[in-house]
Order: C-alpha cells, then structure tokens, then sequence
C-alpha cells in the first residue's frame, strides 16, 4: 500500500491503468459562453444526491472548456448511446476549431438553461453549477440539476474501459 501522506511515489501511468479497468459511461458537456458554444467529451460524471438533485464533472484546467464553463455557470450534459463513438471522438479531440464545434453535430437549447444538447443524447442533464472544487489538474464542479429529459426508448450506452471504447452485450 502506498503511505497517502506520499502520493507523489505513486506513478501516473500505473494510475491510468488502474483507473481503466473501471468502466465509465461517456457523456459531452456543453456550455456557452461569450456567444460561442464550447464542448467536451467527459467520463468523470456521476450523480451526488437526490436531495438536492446534484451531479458532478471533473474538467481539466488546461482545457478551453474550463474557462467557458466556469464563465457561463451553467452546462448540460448529453449522455451518449452506443453508437455515438465519432460523437464522442470529435469532442475528446485537443486542439478542434474552437468556433462552431458543433456545426456537424445536430443539437438544439436546453428548456431550462438554454445550452447546447446534441440530439443523439438518450439523457439529458441541465445544470448550474453550485460549487468548483481544487482536483490537481481538475476542477470538480457540482451542479444543481434543473432540467432533464430521458429518452423513452432503450438504449445501451457508451462505455470506455481500459483505454477502449466498448458496448455492453
């Protein structure tokens, strides 16, 4: 075991791959900000509790997205289905246009926050963020969740483990 007063011995690649052999869904996150509409592939959300209704990301700081999201206050999380692995690909991508990123990406306004929500999404979370803490080189932010949407049709979603994207069967 490692003393957690040195986490500094631990290293960072056999941390990635412990942390691969958990399963994440994936979701985008989107925000606007300044009239410019920014996205980002997430596997850092989870949901906190049901009373208030919170959920969290973990967003790197070095990421364009940091900046917009702590900006604007509010984001929506479009949880993607099996099939959107291009979708989210395109959004994971460093260094993507900063300007109409999701120009090839049919979306349309949250009712609740007016930010951007791809239509691939089979949920929906609109939220507002409550409070950003220090996570080393990721700030989590807490949201209140004041809007959603769930698809009423099953779907699978989409899974990353162990540096892959994967299906559930």
């Amino acid at each position: 075991m490692v003393d957690p007063l040195d986490a500094a011995a631990v290293d960072q690649r056999a941390f990635r791959d412990a942390a691969s052999r958990f399963p994440t869904g994936i979701s985008v996150v989107a925000t606007t900000h300044n009239g410019v509409d920014h996205a980002m592939t997430v596997s850092a959300f989870t949901s906190v509790s049901l009373d208030p209704v919170l959920v969290l990301i973990c967003v790197e700081k070095s990421a364009r997205f940091h900046q917009a999201v702590l900006g604007t206050g509010s984001w929506a999380i479009s949880v993607l289905p099996d099939d959107a692995e291009k979708v989210s690909r395109w959004f994971a991508e460093k260094g993507r246009p900063t300007e109409r990123q999701l120009a090839d990406h049919p979306y349309h306004r949250g009712p609740a926050t007016a930010m951007p929500v791809l239509d691939v999404a089979t949920a929906v979370l609109e939220c507002r963020t409550r409070a950003v803490y220090d996570g080393g080189d990721h700030d989590i932010l807490l949201g209140d969740v004041v809007g959603l949407w769930v698809d009423a049709a099953p779907h699978s979603p989409l899974v990353y483990f162990e540096g892959t994207y994967r299906q559930l069967r």
